[in-house]
Formats: structure tokens, C-alpha cells, sequence
């Protein structure tokens, strides 16, 4: 399964800096805990191989899929002072 990892633009998220993406990407490399991370454009694209039982509902393996994501998200923001986790919104990469 694919995500997309963006700087959030909802009405309540803070404004990340024009730098956030780059930040994070430096902080996230190649891979990490199960998941690629590839760097798209202005994005960031997280590959997860899905280790979720097939009898599962898609929209239920996908919301596990981005829990997967933001978890790691977590860890890299929490370690890194000049990150912050509500700077960054996951999607499911149709």
C-alpha cells in the first residue's frame, strides 16, 4: 500500500516552514521499520507492506497503513527538535 506524506493544509493545522518536507526526508532516508520512503516532488511517498489479514476490510488495512506511517512520523518528530508532527498530513496514495 502507498501513502502520500504532505505538509498539512487544514484549516486548524499550523503553517509548516517551506522546509518541512526537506527536513523530514533527510530524517527518513530510504527505509525504516518495514516501510520505503521515496521522495516524490514537493512529497513524500511511503510504501508499506501490508502485514494486515486478508479477511480484513480495505479501509481498515488502509487506516492500519497510515497509523503504520504516522507512528514512524512520531518517532522521527519527537527525536528531531525542529520537526513537528502536525506539520505533516498521511493519505492513501490511490
Amino acid at each position: 500500500m502507498k501513502f502520500r506524506i504532505t505538509p498539512h493544509s487544514g484549516h486548524a493545522a499550523p503553517a509548516p516552514p517551506a522546509h518541512a518536507i526537506d527536513a523530514l526526508w533527510e530524517r527518513l532516508g530510504g527505509s525504516r521499520d518495514g516501510m520505503s520512503f521515496a521522495r516524490v516532488g514537493p512529497e513524500i511517498s511511503a510504501t508499506w507492506g501490508e502485514d494486515a489479514p486478508a479477511s480484513m476490510e480495505r479501509d481498515e488495512r488502509i487506516e492500519l497503513g497510515r497509523r503504520a506511517v504516522l507512528s514512524i512520523l512520531r518517532e522521527v518528530c519527537e527525536t528531531t527538535p525542529e520537526l513537528e508532527l502536525e506539520w505533516f498530513a498521511v493519505g492513501y496514495h490511490r
